[in-house]
């Protein structure tokens, strides 16, 4: 047998084997998505996910929890969305360790989920990002249990992306797809500041 028909031979093996898998993939509803993880990319994530439901002529809503202070390229892209396809917003009021308020960030925490809940309960809305929710979890300025039961009880067809280090183990638990983002480097650490297009 040549190279070339050993390799058409694995590959027809691969096909039939992701053809079944397909086959057997016959739920269809809305999916809860879960990036957490220290390392760069679960906004990013979201975001792209974001990007291919407004290609969808999805109805849309972002809810970002801690960022806020700073003006970044992706809120500037999908604003142009705003009003029509899109409901974006920004909540935080900056990473903890700069407001150094616990109670002005729990207070802002506590606004964005009443958003974000209104969200989860509505049926208009196909795709929710909620930016950010995990660290606002973690330190407890909303509460899980409020979070678990909103995304229970959400239209079965909408889908849902949670970003944040540390995402509690009761949302991995129900959670449909989990991606854990792992550091192997950053440019950080070696003193490059933020670039506009990577992390702004």
């Amino acid at each position: 047998m040549t190279p070339e028909e050993r390799h058409r031979e694995r590959m027809q093996r691969k096909k039939e084997l992701v053809d079944r898998k397909i086959a057997r993939a016959t739920i269809d509803r809305g999916v809860l998505v879960v990036n957490t993880g220290n390392g760069k990319g679960k906004s990013s994530s979201g975001f792209g996910m974001l990007a291919r439901s407004l290609g969808h002529g999805f109805h849309c809503g972002v809810v970002q929890f801690i960022k806020g202070t700073f003006s970044t390229g992706e809120e500037a892209f999908f604003r142009r969305f705003a009003d029509d396809q899109l409901d974006y917003h920004v909540m935080g009021e900056g990473f903890t360790w700069e407001t150094q308020d616990k109670a002005r960030d729990i207070e802002a925490a506590q606004a964005a989920w009443k958003i974000a809940a209104g969200m989860l309960a509505d049926p208009a809305y196909d795709f929710v990002l909620l930016d950010e929710l995990n660290i606002a979890l973690v330190k407890q300025y909303v509460q899980l249990e409020q979070v678990l039961d909103a995304v229970a009880a959400r239209p079965p067809r909408q889908h849902v992306v949670i970003t944040g280090r540390g995402a509690p183990d009761g949302l991995v638990a129900v959670a449909d797809t989990v991606t854990e983002m792992r550091v192997v480097k950053h440019a950080f650490d070696a003193g490059i500041k933020a670039q506009k297009g990577i992390e702004l």
